[in-house]
């Protein structure tokens, strides 16, 4: 080999010598480098408007309460981000968890998309319409269908880790009820007029506890009791850890809409259009709200002043907390099924008229709506700077602060 042949080959090793320790490099600077703290703004997002929600809504209105309050602030006006259309129409409220939307319908499939864009990233069949909200814990989603199962599923895949089988329909949404022994317990009820608790790892039951009708709702959670109302006019109160009777109070009429409970208190409507408030503590009515004549089928928000719920009527209600006393009204143009969430010093909601209204707390008057044409009897997830709703025409809807 001639000495310019070796010189070249020498270069052309040097040169590989260099990329390789370029490559090196890079990787072990890759390796060291802390993941960012914070996660880039959403599209759309200006830094200076206010924020609103936590980074996640992973359970029905916000919290195992079920009291529908969301952190931060509502701006004075919303735009539409994204949407995305399902084969169904959807009465499921969604949920919000690391970036992902979850919601059923009634095409019988539970939805994961992304929050930011809207795509989708996995969903799941099911034997039957998906009416309930889902439940996100531990990157876990809890579903039930009306397929009589209630699913649990990984949150990234979409894969069944176990199901847990029921005697009828469910449509209100599974709740957490932590166990005495550290367990965490999923509680749902049935059409088969049960309440049950499974084990959130495995689906093992734990207990069960039965009515004498169906159970439409959620049961709301906390101090160690679930509160659920049911068809059979009840308002049941059952001990968590193991499933036993704490009492009952009679709601006069039967009871399609879920509790919230707030201090001590449930706050709870009845298919006869009666809002009750009751001490948990002695099971009496502290006050009552009777006249909405019309159906509740939503479910009260509860802040330290006030009490808000939609009804039939046509009207999103808002009472003084303490003695439920009438503190502003709102008509729309269709019935009010879904259940406001309040953020701030505002309250959100959607109507059957095809709208979603945007109003002030303090006196009720309208800031902001936003018409979708079709029926929106869906709870607002609230988080992360978005808004997600879904409604009647099989879209999901998701809205972030103007430009």
């Amino acid at each position: 080999m001639t000495t310019r042949g070796k010189w070249i080959i020498g270069l052309v090793a040097v040169a590989e010598a260099m990329i390789l320790a370029a490559i090196v490099v890079g990787v072990l600077l890759w390796r060291r480098s802390p993941a960012p703290d914070v996660a880039p703004a959403p599209p759309g997002a200006d830094p200076s408007s206010p924020s609103f929600g936590e980074a996640s809504w992973p359970i029905w209105r916000g919290d195992p309460a079920l009291r529908g309050q969301a952190t931060g602030t509502l701006p004075d006006a919303l735009r539409l981000v994204w949407q995305y259309k399902t084969q169904g129409k959807i009465k499921s409220s969604a949920v919000v968890d690391q970036g992902r939307v979850f919601v059923g319908s009634l095409d019988g499939r539970i939805y994961a998309l992304d929050l930011r864009t809207g795509k989708r990233l996995w969903s799941f069949e099911t034997k039957g319409a998906v009416e309930a909200p889902p439940l996100v814990h531990e990157n876990m989603v809890y579903v039930g269908s009306d397929d009589t199962f209630v699913y649990a599923l990984d949150a990234e895949t979409g894969h069944v880790r176990w199901r847990f089988e029921t005697g009828d329909k469910i449509i209100g949404a599974p709740n957490l009820a932590p166990q005495p022994d550290g367990t965490i317990g999923i509680v749902v009820g049935s059409y088969d007029t049960r309440l049950y608790c499974m084990n959130a790892s495995d689906g093992e039951e734990l207990w069960v506890y039965e009515t004498d009708n169906y159970i439409n709702g959620t049961a709301a959670v906390g101090d160690g009791r679930a509160v659920v109302g049911g068809c059979d006019a009840q308002i049941h109160i059952v001990d968590t850890a193991d499933g036993k009777p704490l009492g009952t109070v009679d709601a006069r009429a039967y009871i399609a809409a879920s509790a919230a409970l707030a201090d001590g208190r449930v706050y709870l409507g009845n298919y006869d259009g009666l809002l009750l408030c009751v001490d948990l503590s002695d099971g009496q009515v502290v006050w009552e709200y009777a006249d909405i004549e019309a159906p509740l089928l939503s479910s009260a928000a509860v802040t330290d002043r006030y009490v808000m719920i939609g009804a039939q009527d046509q009207r999103l209600h808002c009472l003084n907390r303490a003695d439920g006393s009438v503190v502003w009204t709102f008509a729309t143009q269709g019935d009010v099924d879904g259940s406001p969430v309040v953020c701030g010093d505002k309250v959100i909601f959607g109507s059957g008229d095809g709208r979603i209204y945007l109003l002030s707390l303090e006196d009720g008057k309208e800031v902001w709506s936003y018409e979708i044409g079709a029926a929106v009897m869906t709870s607002p997830a609230v988080a992360a700077n978005r808004v997600v709703f879904g409604a009647e025409d099989g879209v999901v809807y998701v809205f972030g602060p103007s430009r």
